[in-house]
């Protein structure tokens, strides 16, 4: 190869690498300057707050939306769920929810879910805490691992709370009030520590006697269940029979006192009625006589159907009847 051809291949790459460098410079600084501006800017979803920490320091809490940073990793921007409610789960855990039927996994969760009750029993309880992140800042920088803080916190109080109760308010009817007042503590908790998390609820899933004992618990539980049953048949008998028994003591009672009522006002007025007569006696005491002699003799003669009255001084009286009277023959008073 002829050294002067070499010599002006060397020289044009030079000048191709000098017209070259006019344009590499600006495009550079112009994804330098887009670099920059992609990192100035960000953007917070609605369901978060963004935890803005400027040079190591808590700067300021944002709101969602498109917001402003300093550049060069002076500003750094942490962004928290708080829009969202999360799930603590106890002695069981959900492993797919995308499907119509939620699916739980398998793993054995009893260290979890075994406690002690009250009564000196022990209960598989699964139960689960639902929460919201109320302070981002709190959340992230009050406690090194908040999360685990959360469950630690849960699993704490709800072994407290049942340990309280016997094992029959676990499985039946102290549930509702277990829920309410674990949540109570537990936000009781959770303030002292001051780890900016609201808890929204605390609902128990599944309460069952331990395996091993399950056979005999159900035993017993239907033994409970026909006793309960019993009870309410006998009730029911009481309520249907009582009732109706103390209607008729009540009816009877109150025939008794009116007919006591209606005796001693019969005799008031016997009473008064003697009285009114006793005065009349005194006034006249032959009409008096007479009257009374007039209006018992009514009295009798008006009971008996076919009656004849004749004066006794009569003599050889033939009373003559038509054939039709011979059956009903009138008495005769003389």
């Amino acid at each position: 190869m002829n050294p002067s051809d070499y010599q002006n291949d060397i020289e044009r790459m030079k000048n191709d690498l000098k017209k070259a460098g006019r344009f590499i410079g600006p495009i550079i600084g112009l994804i330098l300057v887009v670099s920059l501006v992609s990192t100035v800017f960000y953007t917070v979803e609605p369901d978060e707050e963004a935890v803005v920490i400027r040079l190591g320091k808590f700067y300021q809490t944002n709101t969602p939306g498109l917001h402003f940073k300093l550049p060069l990793g002076i500003d750094r921007v942490i962004k928290v769920k708080t829009r969202r409610v999360l799930q603590a789960e106890f002695g069981y855990r959900t492993s797919d929810t995308s499907s119509r039927r939620t699916q739980y996994s398998e793993s054995n969760f009893a260290e979890e879910s075994l406690m002690l009750t009250g009564d000196l029993n022990v209960a598989d309880v699964q139960w689960a805490v639902q929460y919201q992140i109320s302070d981002p800042f709190k959340f992230l920088f009050q406690t090194s691992e908040p999360v685990r803080n959360v469950r630690d916190i849960a699993e704490s109080i709800m072994r407290r709370v049942v340990g309280d109760k016997s094992v029959t308010d676990v499985l039946t009817v102290g549930r509702v009030e277990i829920n309410n007042q674990a949540q109570t503590l537990m936000q009781e908790v959770l303030d002292h520590y001051d780890m900016g998390v609201n808890i929204v609820s605390v609902r128990l899933q599944d309460v069952n006697p331990p395996d091993r004992v399950k056979p005999s618990f159900n035993e017993v539980n239907a033994a409970m269940q026909e006793q309960e049953r019993v009870m309410n048949q006998a009730e029911e008998a009481y309520n249907r029979v009582i009732p109706e028994s103390k209607g008729k003591a009540e009816q009877l009672v109150s025939e008794a006192r009116g007919y006591a009522q209606e005796v001693v006002n019969r005799a008031l007025g016997d009473t008064e009625r003697f009285n009114a007569v006793l005065v009349e006696y005194r006034r006249a005491p032959a009409i008096t006589k007479k009257r009374l002699y007039l209006e018992t003799m009514e009295k009798v003669f008006s009971k008996f159907e076919n009656l004849t009255v004749v004066d006794p001084k009569a003599q050889g009286l033939l009373p003559i009847y038509g054939s039709e009277n011979l059956k009903s023959s009138p008495k005769v008073v003389k």
